[in-house]
């Protein structure tokens, strides 16, 4: 038996980017960076910022697209996968990627001050992509 899973909450990078398969599904990626705060051997405080890139699928991610964006804190939940890929300059690369469940908003504004309303994430799930469904 097995089991992967991870949760994070950290802030977005950058706006979300929606695409659609060719067969018309919905995809969404987008960057979250993890800080962490510890001390060294001489007592500095260090920061440790990590990266995952977050794909999410289907209706999460119309929703993820429409109502997250650069700077949103967000609670991120699903499976946890290591890319492994040539740069453009032939570098061999990797980089850490969460095909998620779960996507939250972690932001709370008044619904009047955003002038929409909120919609829960919690309940929504992920579409597990088959090679032919994945656009890049």
């Amino acid at each position: 038996m097995s089991f992967n899973k991870i949760i994070i909450i950290g802030n977005l990078g950058r706006d979300p980017e929606l695409r659609y398969t060719p067969q018309g599904i919905p995809v969404c990626t987008f960057s979250v960076a993890t800080n962490e705060r510890r001390r060294d051997a001489q007592g500095e405080l260090q920061e440790r910022t990590l990266w995952f890139r977050v794909t999410a699928w289907r209706r999460l991610a119309e929703l993820t697209h429409q109502y997250l964006k650069k700077g949103s804190l967000v609670y991120v939940e699903g499976r946890l996968y290591l890319d492994e890929y040539t740069d453009r300059e032939g570098l061999p690369r990797t980089q850490l990627r969460i095909e998620a469940s779960d996507v939250r908003f972690l932001d709370r504004k008044p619904v009047e001050e955003e002038g929409i309303a909120e919609e829960p994430f919690s309940s929504i799930s992920s579409f597990e992509p088959g090679q032919e469904d994945v656009p890049f």
